[in-house]
């Protein structure tokens, strides 16, 4: 068993709420001692509601208190970087929320004042720590769908629920920063956190809100693998979060549905009334609600993974490094918005190289094979290809 934390949790939100519940509730040994918000109203609130000894509007007192060896960042984005050099300046380790920052160059700052200091620095992108992602990374680990060719990542919703995210000037951007985040590491997860990711092509629009930043877009994330990434992120979606991940391979494939359709299914007239699930629109008609959600949405994997990593003297499976790398690729994705082109992946890689995707052609009768199918008789019939000529052929091989 690991050993008891206290921790300082800076931001009483949405997300504060969720790793209040998950931290209470993982395995009965860490609490949050401090909660830090910008507002004495819900700072008093957030601790009340969560039994927390301690709350305070001032940062420094927060991060610095003296009775806590961890800092977990809930703040908005332009706060990150203030916030994790106080928790780097302590030694205390330091965990901070999605994105790592608004841009990669601020990102860089952040990965440099954590290495420096040489403090335990945790990415917390829970949708890589989900029960059916985890299974599914590990069945393509395990060679379950051979080569991975192309990986694609959906998050959509009607749009975030604090007044900061849609202010570009706080957050960085808009659904890109905000969800693209999410769907790229998520796909960097499938493809091989080895594997380069090597330029982006992207569209974004504002469609619907009035607001400065994209409430939609869509993005094409190439891999030195020659694998491609497709993520589609918007703001303006309706009838709840729609969280969904494919993965086509060369043998296989995966379909994941995370939120929507995960087999839980209500019909209610709105008698009830109450909450239903992050993000739903209504509480009436067919609902779609989530058994446990600080499980199911990966809560619960991040932080024993982030504790376990502590305890034991590693790293998480989410880093610093790893924040960077999808700050670099939302830049990537922004630059070529705007300039309408492929547009390189600008970063620090500490990768190493990655082969490309390749598999030895089988061949029949000094032919190679293209295609094995059966047909609805039963024969088999090969597609073949005569590599002098270049000519292809159909011929039936049995039955």
């Amino acid at each position: 068993m690991g050993r008891a934390h206290r921790v300082t949790l800076l931001g009483t939100g949405l997300i504060g709420d969720f790793y209040t519940m998950t931290l209470h509730g993982r395995r009965g040994l860490d609490r949050v001692e401090v909660a830090y918000s910008r507002s004495e109203e819900r700072a008093s609130a957030f601790a009340g509601r969560w039994e927390i000894p301690h709350h305070t509007t001032d940062l420094r007192t927060a991060v610095e208190h003296p009775d806590t060896d961890v800092v977990v960042v809930g703040l908005p984005n332009d706060l990150h970087e203030e916030a994790i050099s106080l928790a780097a300046a302590t030694g205390k380790a330091v965990l901070c929320t999605k994105p790592l920052a608004r841009s990669a160059t601020e990102a860089r700052r952040i990965l440099d004042t954590v290495e420096r200091a040489g403090v335990f620095a945790g990415y917390l992108e829970d949708l890589c720590y989900t029960p059916k992602t985890r299974k599914a990374v590990d069945a393509v680990r395990a060679g379950a769908v051979g080569e991975v060719l192309w990986v694609r990542s959906r998050e959509t919703h009607p749009g975030p629920h604090s007044a900061w995210f849609w202010d570009a000037r706080k957050a960085g951007g808009g659904a890109i920063v905000d969800l693209g985040c999410h769907c790229i590491e998520i796909i960097r997860g499938f493809v091989g956190k080895g594997n380069r990711p090597v330029e982006a092509m992207c569209w974004k629009d504002t469609l619907v809100h009035p607001i400065d930043a994209e409430d939609n877009a869509i993005a094409l994330v190439r891999f030195e693998s020659g694998a491609i990434g497709q993520f589609e992120v918007s703001w303006t979606f309706r009838g709840g979060m729609d969280l969904r991940d494919e993965v086509a391979g060369s043998d296989g494939t995966i379909w994941l549905n995370h939120f929507l359709r995960t087999g839980f299914e209500m019909f209610s007239s709105g008698g009830s009334g109450g909450y239903v699930a992050e993000k739903a629109e209504t509480e009436a008609g067919w609902l779609f609600p989530v058994g446990d959600e600080v499980d199911e949405l990966g809560y619960t994997n991040m932080f024993t993974d982030m504790f376990d990593a502590l305890d034991q003297g590693h790293e998480p499976a989410e880093t610093f490094y790893d924040g960077y790398v999808v700050n670099e690729v939302m830049d990537a994705c922004y630059r070529s918005a705007t300039s309408g082109r492929w547009e390189p992946v600008e970063l620090e890689w500490r990768g190493g190289t990655t082969a490309r995707v390749a598999r030895a052609a089988a061949t029949y009768d000094g032919r190679t094979v293209i295609k094995r199918e059966t047909l609805p008789d039963g024969r088999v019939k090969l597609i073949l290809k005569d590599e002098r000529s270049g000519d292809f052929e159909d011929r039936v091989v049995s039955g």
